[in-house]
């Protein structure tokens, strides 16, 4: 039987950066993973690289140049005629960009010596010098063990993913023909990412969310911005509902639900996708064997520094408490591939961006508005719109705004919120800031290229103390 001194259960962004970690360290290092791709051969990267993030991106970035061409090229003096959507180029764009990532996973393994050992592993028995697991046909012992095996899309009650009618989010990212009526239940970061792709392509997209509120999670003046934004692109979103019954028929799908105002409604579409969320994936993984320890929502138990309740078992990414987010699971994975070797890193929970890629994107770090003011914070905001930077309108983008959140007596920034053209890049700025403790004044001081957009950063923690300049 081989022995390692890590194991890896998952290669998704936790697992296989928890791998490369371990193995620079040098740490012999094995990492087991059962997904395959539509070749049917084993790929590395996880949900995120094969079906989530990845591919989600590339559908969103063709589909904004299909949807600029056809309505933002004129603007700019470029004329476009006879404009045509090739939807299977653009899948097989999307493919190629998974397979690119899937071969660099590869690639990273064999440059740091990280033995790949494809299949499902499970738990076998705590064995003298670490713990035995099973992966396919081999058994393997391991010193150290780290879970990172993510998450499975959350089904609707009664409700099953066929991925043709009723979708998952990896269905969402293969649909052939662009449907005429596309039904969405869930207006998290998937609904909105994936209505915003075929809404683009040409699909009468309805979104039902459960929550009263649109983007709980977000700052309310960025929510409000976004809904208000959303809405005029075409996006239609109904908030309050509650969803009584789903039918699928041949070709389409009915959705009956209950509105805000109590009235039954019907959603007829061609095609429904469900995002209300995801589950932790520890089916197959057998923790009883062991006696890992799961709470009561399938999550494994973890303690601060992602120890399990086992000597020398980890969890880290989807599958432990906090935010799902790869990057989320990345810094994780790092931190206990250090723990393992002797180190003591520090994973700072408070400073993990939040990013939707719609167009304008929506990216946010740190304690939002309402946050503060249920905790009675005494604070003081400043704001900032797109309109007034030059270079968003050079782009063709002057929606949108960054508002800093910052102590009212030591002004150290609690909190920054975008929306706007690469908010996704803009919200790093904001990370570092948070991360050293920075104050608004810094950023404020700070020279900033011109014309940029993160002038508009600047602009923004100016305005905290009434000082911004292009306002």
């Amino acid at each position: 039987m081989e022995t390692f001194d890590v194991l890896v259960v998952g290669g998704g962004p936790g697992g296989y950066i928890a791998a490369i970690r371990a193995a620079q360290l040098g740490l012999k290092t094995a990492c087991a993973d059962d997904w395959r791709g539509a070749d049917g051969k084993p790929a590395l990267g996880g949900t995120c690289t094969n079906v989530g993030c990845i591919p989600s991106k590339a559908l969103l970035q063709s589909s904004e140049y299909y949807e600029q061409a056809g309505h933002e090229f004129a603007d700019h003096g470029v004329k476009v005629k006879g404009l045509d959507l090739d939807l299977a180029q653009m899948l097989k764009r999307k493919d190629k960009t998974v397979k690119s990532s899937n071969d660099g996973v590869a690639y990273l393994f064999r440059k740091n010596k990280i033995q790949f050992l494809p299949g499902r592993a499970s738990f076998v028995k705590t064995a003298p010098g670490g713990t035995e697991l099973r992966i396919a046909d081999q058994s393997v012992l391991a010193k150290h063990v780290i879970v990172a095996t993510g998450s499975n899309p959350r089904k609707l009650p009664g409700v099953e993913f066929d991925e043709k009618l009723i979708l998952s989010n990896s269905g969402a990212l293969a649909i052939a023909d662009v449907p005429k009526r596309l039904g969405v239940i869930g207006a998290g970061v998937i609904g909105l990412e994936m209505g915003s792709v075929w809404r683009r392509l040409g699909a009468q997209v309805t979104i039902l969310e459960a929550l009263p509120a649109f983007l709980g999670g977000a700052d309310e003046q960025i929510a409000k911005e976004a809904a208000k934004i959303f809405a005029k692109q075409g996006l239609a979103i109904e908030l309050g509902v509650n969803i009584s019954k789903v039918t699928p028929g041949k070709k389409s799908v009915s959705v009956q639900y209950s509105a805000a105002d109590k009235t039954v409604k019907t959603l007829e579409c061609d095609r429904l996708i469900v995002s209300i969320g995801r589950v932790p994936n520890t089916d197959g993984l057998n923790a009883a064997a062991v006696g890992l320890k799961l709470d009561e929502r399938g999550f494994v138990s973890v303690d601060d520094h992602c120890h399990t309740n086992l000597p020398n078992v980890w969890a880290i990414g989807d599958v432990v408490r906090g935010p799902m987010l790869a990057h989320k699971a990345e810094e994780e994975g790092v931190a206990v591939a250090e723990r393992i070797a002797g180190q003591k890193p520090h994973v700072d929970f408070n400073t993990v961006p939040w990013v939707i890629y719609t167009a304008p994107e929506i990216a946010w770090v740190g304690e939002t508005e309402q946050q503060l003011k249920a905790r009675k914070a005494d604070y003081r905001a400043g704001t900032f719109p797109f309109m007034a930077n030059a270079r968003a309108r050079a782009l063709g983008e002057p929606v949108g705004l960054v508002k800093f959140l910052a102590d009212a007596k030591s002004d150290r920034i609690l909190g920054v919120h975008i929306i706007g053209p690469y908010a996704g890049e803009l919200i790093a700025e904001a990370v570092a800031a948070m991360a050293f403790g920075a104050a608004a004044e810094d950023i404020g001081m700070i020279c900033h290229a011109h014309p940029s957009l993160s002038e508009a950063m600047k602009d923004a923690a100016l305005a905290v103390d009434k000082r911004a300049l292009n306002i």
